[in-house]
């Protein structure tokens, strides 16, 4: 019977995965920094370990080029106890990896990617809310005839990097915001189809605003940053993403979607450190987690009087507290 027990006790014990404090964190992104959005927002949560948990820390970027995203996952997982990573365009590669190295940790983020062994961990944001919020504004800013730029044309934007199913979940929850303050308000979409060039996401606002659109919601990385300059050159209005972009054009940045992938980062890191990670974790962030929402500053007073701010946020808190109900897109 002590015998069978012992066994019972053994294989519970040798089942179950261990991992001590980490030393080493690697952040791996498939792009690169700079873009004052999505990655740097990521890497300043990466430093925030460096200074909260004493943990050594490497960065690595694949700059958009397929070519480095194997060996640059390879030597993150051989260096790090764990890998942060983005990893748009190397999903079988990140699965490859993982599974040579099970004693690792494995958390991907802001895409879903699955493997049979559930070594990998996920941060799946529910940018659908986030994204509301941003067309709740939008669809606000656009009626309001009053504010100079604005016509009387129900018409909004939008510019993603590319056409996939993260971008498309930010515009599938975007035009619910819209329609919630006006039914009849219409989203004009350009996938630009990169997320490193401004000069492209320029082209396309001011295409948009041509056709009679006055704002638009920039979801391109650095490609944004082009859209975020022709609002300022023609007068109209942009709102940003992922981190808060709205002093990069006082009077035109209305407010920024954010998307915290750095406290995300540390949300993860803090249950690993407290032992209560679980490897093939998915974790579905919103509004509720203050993992989204709104960037509401200064700049957004300069444009917005006070009760449409106010309007705003309570539109948020509703959310928030359920008593509006946003769509997913993968639903």
């Amino acid at each position: 019977m002590k015998k069978s027990f012992f066994i019972v006790c053994l294989v519970i014990l040798f089942s179950m995965t261990i991992f001590s404090a980490p030393k080493k964190v690697a952040y791996v992104i498939n792009g690169s920094l700079g873009d004052q959005s999505f990655y740097d927002s990521g890497y300043e949560g990466i430093k925030k370990l460096e200074k909260d948990y004493d943990v050594e820390t490497k960065l690595m970027e694949c700059n958009f080029d397929p070519s480095l995203y194997y060996p640059n996952l390879m030597t993150a997982a051989r260096w790090a106890d764990v890998v942060f990573v983005i990893s748009y365009g190397f999903e079988e590669e990140l699965k490859s990896i993982a599974e040579m190295f099970p004693n690792k940790i494995f958390v991907n983020i802001d895409t879903v990617v699955e493997d049979d062994k559930k070594i990998i961990s996920n941060v799946d944001f529910i940018e659908e809310e986030g994204s509301f919020m941003a067309g709740v504004v939008a669809g606000i800013v656009t009626t309001m005839t009053e504010l100079p730029g604005i016509n009387p044309e129900k018409l909004i934007g939008a510019v993603g990097g590319d056409d996939d199913i993260v971008i498309r979940s930010f515009v599938y929850g975007y035009d619910q915001g819209a329609k919630y303050v006006d039914p009849e308000i219409q989203v004009k979409t350009i996938y630009v189809g990169t997320w490193d060039d401004p000069v492209k996401g320029k082209q396309a606002a001011l295409q948009l605003y041509s056709q009679g659109v006055d704002v638009i919601f920039q979801i391109a990385s650095l490609t944004g940053a082009g859209v975020i300059q022709a609002a300022q050159e023609v007068g109209k209005y942009a709102i940003g993403v992922d981190s808060n972009q709205n002093s990069l054009a006082p009077g035109h940045v209305i407010t920024s979607m954010l998307k915290e992938v750095g406290k995300s980062i540390e949300f993860v890191f803090k249950q690993i450190i407290d032992g209560t990670y679980k490897p093939g974790t998915l974790y579905k962030l919103g509004l509720k987690e203050e993992a989204v929402g709104l960037a509401i500053d200064e700049y957004t007073y300069q444009i917005l009087p006070n009760e449409t701010v106010e309007k705003i946020l309570g539109i948020q808190k509703d959310v928030i507290e359920g008593k509006i109900t946003v769509k997913e897109y993968r639903e």
